[in-house]
C-alpha cells in the first residue's frame, strides 16, 4: 500500500447514500476518487501521515471533504501520541497536524477544521494540567472523534440547506453548466454546486446539465458525470475549449460552481478554468452562482490576490495515466486553481443565506 498505515478495505460498503468520508472500524475510510468511475475502491487509514499523503495525492479532494478528512486525521494523530507524557504530547500532536495542514495549501476548509481540533486538544491539555480529572489518550481520541463526527453532520445539513436556497434561484426549464466536481464526492455526501443541481433537477427546474471535462485530472468527466448519472440527471460532457460555443448556441442560464476559498470581498478560488468560464459567462449573459458553506470563507484575506495558488507537477499535464502525450523536454505550467473576481459572480449561496453582489458588506454581515 502506498500510504502509511493504510489498506484496501475489503468489506462491502453501501453505495447509497454517497459518503466518501466516514469513520469506520477505528479509522478513516475514504473512497479513492482516483479510481472512479472504473471502480469504487475504499481505503482504510489508521495513521495521520497516511491521511496527509492521501489528501496530497487526490484520494480525497474538494475543499469540504479535505477538511473532514483532516479532522479525522487529527483523531488518528491523537491516537499516536501519549497524553500520559505530560508536557510533550501536545507538541507532538501539533506537529502531526502541521503535516496535515501542509497537504493542500489552497482549500481553506483544511486549516479551518484543524484549527477546531487544535482548540479542543489545547482545552483538553489545560484541563489535564489543572488536574480536573484523570484523562488519558483514549479520552482525547473519543473527544476529537465526536467533534469530527459533528463536522460531518454539519456538512450534510449545510449541503441540504444550500441545495434548497440555490434551487429557489433557478427558473423552470433552465440549462446549467458546472465545472470540476462540487458534489457529494467533494463534501460529506450532499455537495455544494451539485447539491443545488441535483435538487433543482428533481424539482423540474433544470432541463439539462453540461459538465466540463476538467483537465488535467478529469474531475468533470470522471466524477461529476458519474455523480449526475447516478442521480438520473440528463448530463452532457464537453471540453473546456467548447465553453464559449456552448454558451453561444445552447442558451445556458447558469454557470454553477463550488469554491475552495472565498476572500472577504467575494473573490473566489476554485478549480483552474473557473475564471475563464466566468469571463465567458459574462460575455454571453449567463449568470454565475457559487455555492459554498461558511467554512470556505476566509475573512483574514481582503481579496483573491492573497490566496496561495497550489502548483502541481507538470507530469499531470504531459502524461495521461501511464502514457506521455506531450513532446519530451517541454515544461508544463500547472496551477490547479484560479481566482474569479467578485464582479463576475451574481450570487454566492451559503448555508446561512444567499448573497448578491456587491459582496463585501454582505459577507461581513452574514458571517459575523
Amino acid at each position: 500500500m502506498e500510504f502509511e498505515g493504510a489498506h484496501r478495505y475489503q468489506q462491502p460498503v453501501a453505495s447509497e447514500p454517497l459518503r466518501p468520508v466516514r469513520w469506520c472500524d477505528d479509522g478513516l475510510l475514504l473512497l479513492d476518487q482516483r479510481k472512479l468511475p472504473a471502480e469504487e475502491t475504499y481505503l482504510h487509514f489508521s495513521q495521520s501521515l497516511g491521511v496527509a499523503q492521501a489528501i496530497t495525492d487526490m484520494v480525497v479532494r474538494g475543499a469540504p471533504a479535505i477538511g473532514l478528512a483532516a479532522a479525522y486525521g487529527a483523531v488518528l494523530a491523537a491516537n499516536e501520541v501519549r497524553v500520559e507524557d505530560s508536557g510533550q504530547w501536545l507538541v507532538k500532536f501539533k506537529l502531526l497536524l502541521g503535516v496535515l495542514a501542509a497537504s493542500r495549501p489552497t482549500a481553506v476548509n483544511l486549516g479551518w477544521a484543524l484549527q477546531q481540533m487544535t482548540v479542543v486538544a489545547e482545552t483538553f491539555e489545560g484541563n489535564q494540567r489543572q488536574g480536573a480529572q484523570p484523562q488519558n489518550s483514549a479520552d482525547l481520541v473519543a473527544l476529537l472523534q465526536r467533534v469530527a463526527d459533528q463536522l460531518l453532520a454539519d456538512d450534510l445539513r449545510q449541503g441540504v440547506q444550500m441545495a434548497e436556497l440555490g434551487t429557489a434561484q433557478i427558473n423552470p426549464g433552465s440549462r446549467v453548466m458546472t465545472h470540476c466536481n462540487a458534489g457529494g464526492l467533494a463534501t460529506g455526501g450532499v455537495g455544494t454546486a451539485l447539491g443545488v443541481i441535483n435538487l433543482a433537477w428533481k424539482q423540474g427546474s433544470i432541463e439539462r446539465v453540461y459538465a466540463s471535462e476538467t483537465r488535467p485530472w478529469f474531475q468533470g468527466a470522471r466524477l461529476t458525470a458519474w455523480e449526475l448519472q447516478r442521480q438520473g440527471v440528463d448530463t452532457c460532457l464537453l471540453i473546456e475549449g467548447a465553453v464559449a460555443m456552448l454558451m453561444k448556441e445552447q442558451s445556458i442560464d447558469w454557470l454553477i460552481v463550488g469554491a475552495d476559498r472565498i476572500a472577504a470581498n467575494g473573490d473566489v478560488a476554485n478549480k483552474i478554468g473557473t475564471y475563464g468560464a466566468a469571463l465567458l459567462a459574462r460575455a454571453h449573459g449567463v449568470k454565475v452562482m457559487v455555492v459554498a458553506p461558511q467554512s470556505t470563507f476566509d475573512l483574514e484575506i481582503a481579496s483573491g490576490d492573497e490566496i496561495e495558488i497550489e502548483q502541481r507537477s507538470g507530469e499531470e499535464i504531459t502524461d495521461v495515466g501511464a502514457s506521455r502525450v506531450a513532446v519530451p523536454g517541454v515544461p508544463a505550467w500547472n496551477p490547479v486553481f484560479d481566482v474569479t473576481p467578485a464582479e463576475l459572480i451574481d450570487l454566492i449561496v451559503t448555508d446561512k443565506g444567499v448573497l448578491e453582489a456587491p459582496f463585501g458588506v454582505a459577507i461581513q454581515t452574514l458571517l459575523k
